[in-house]
């Protein structure tokens, strides 16, 4: 494997096993200190008690009161720690000027030795007499513990300087990857906009990012064409199709306006509405087809959002209200935003149209704006639909059953969802206000 092809993993595991390494290294020497230290000062707490306990063979605690101070009076000290107490806590002898309250076996407390102003920390190893006295032996242990204590900040700074090492050499091989990734993440964020003939550029190094970059182009080259083989078919299916059904459509108006009888007319009326449902059929299929392709931004515009939902509400009410239905709208006094018009206007339509044929009750068509996204949303009150059929709502012809009427083809919200795809944005279904009706909303992201 090519050295330069680290991933952001590996960055990952670097600093990992660098810092683990460095705290094992770190708190494991420290343990080992301090295991020490409180290993040599308990040996020498237990050779003091032994030595003190040995000297009186006769003569009880006044014996080894006598000897305690015959110990303190002579010899140095040394560090040393002895204390006669009596079972009320006040001590008999020895040169500790006030024991701590809370005593217990091997315990390090801070004391206060006979001459001594500061406190120092000590280790006592207490030995309980037949009399009930308590002989307290041990060793100040006020140096270990601040050697323990320079240590320990010593290994918080080493691991602190460990820990920017760490980060500072995955940050470098990160940026190494990002730095060659760049490339083609420009590239593919292009063509998420729109441009096709954005490539990832030519890479020597032969590693395994020059070999990402071929691929990519490789699977660009084949989308540019299966592009452009859309395009060539759309254009075709317009001409082929839509032509002639205009044509059609138009000799049944000439055929109408020469028939006087009844049933004539009702038939060539009837065709007349069929030839022109097929065309509309054509022609949202085709938008979908365009939208989800890319085509059409180029016709972004500034427009005023909320102008716009006043326009399509006001050619909707009456629509609307012939179902003895209210439309509330609920937008901003101005938000503009580059959008295309022709199919905004068509998708909005489509909503609208959609809970006048199946829903029921007040129409809610609101308007927001939060978090860089403009939301559209269109409400009612009706049925709805069930959260396990909504993915096929949104679909292609996805009819979701016969009896929502026989004029729909099941391209509505899929041309509202390719509409949103076109500028960026998603469609979501939920159940509307107190869980009732259906919920669709339109998002957009602002550039």
């Amino acid at each position: 494997m090519n050295p330069r092809s680290t991933t952001l993993r590996i960055a990952a595991l670097v600093f990992l096993l660098q810092v683990v390494s460095a705290a094992v290294l770190l708190f494991g020497l420290g343990a080992i200190i301090r295991q020490q230290s409180r290993a040599q000062a308990l040996d020498f707490a237990e050779t003091l008690r032994d030595d003190l306990l040995a000297l009186p063979e006769q003569g009880g605690t006044p014996a080894l009161a006598r000897a305690i101070e015959q110990r303190l009076t002579r010899e140095a000290t040394r560090g040393e720690v002895i204390a006669l107490v009596d079972p009320s806590g006040r001590v008999i002898v020895g040169n500790v000027a006030v024991m701590p309250p809370k005593r217990s076996a091997q315990q390090i407390s801070d004391i206060r030795r006979t001459g001594h102003a500061e406190p120092e920390a000590a280790l006592l190893l207490p030995t309980s007499l037949p009399n009930g006295d308590t002989l307290f032996a041990g060793t100040v242990v006020e140096s270990d513990r601040q050697f323990i204590a320079l240590v320990e900040r010593a290994t918080l700074a080493t691991l602190a300087m460990s820990l920017l090492l760490a980060a500072l050499a995955a940050f470098v091989s990160t940026r190494q990857i990002v730095h060659r990734l760049q490339s083609t993440i420009t590239t593919l964020g292009g063509v998420g906009e729109g441009d096709l003939t954005r490539r990832v550029p030519p890479d020597a190094s032969g590693d395994a990012f020059a070999r990402l970059g071929d691929e990519v182009n490789h699977a660009l080259d084949r989308v540019a064409t299966l592009n452009a083989e859309l395009k060539i078919a759309t254009d075709l299916l317009a001409h082929d199709l839509k032509s002639p059904l205009t044509r059609l459509t138009s000799a049944l108006d000439r055929a109408a306006a020469q028939v006087e009888e009844p049933a004539a007319l009702a038939a060539i009326d009837t065709a007349h509405a069929e030839g022109a449902r097929v065309l509309a059929i054509i022609d949202t299929a085709l938008g979908i087809s365009r939208a989800q392709a890319g085509f059409g931004r180029d016709s972004f515009a500034p427009a005023d959002l909320a102008a716009m939902l006043e326009t399509i509400a006001e050619i909707y009410a009456p629509l609307i209200e012939d179902e003895d239905r209210s439309l509330v709208v609920e937008a901003p006094a101005s938000l503009i935003a580059p959008i295309h018009r022709q199919l905004m206007d068509q998708a909005i339509g489509n909503l609208l149209d959609n809970t006048i044929k199946y829903g029921s009750g007040t129409i809610s068509l609101a308007l927001e704006k939060s978090d860089g996204e403009v939301r559209i949303s269109v409400a009612d009150e009706g049925p709805g639909i069930p959260l396990d059929q909504r993915e096929k709502a949104l679909s292609r012809f996805g009819r979701l059953d016969d009896a929502r009427g026989g004029w729909g083809a099941g391209l509505g919200l899929a041309l509202v969802q390719a509409v949103a795809h076109l500028h960026g944005g998603t469609v979501d279904l939920a159940e509307g206000a107190d869980g009732r009706g259906l919920k669709v909303t339109l998002r957009l992201i602002l550039p």
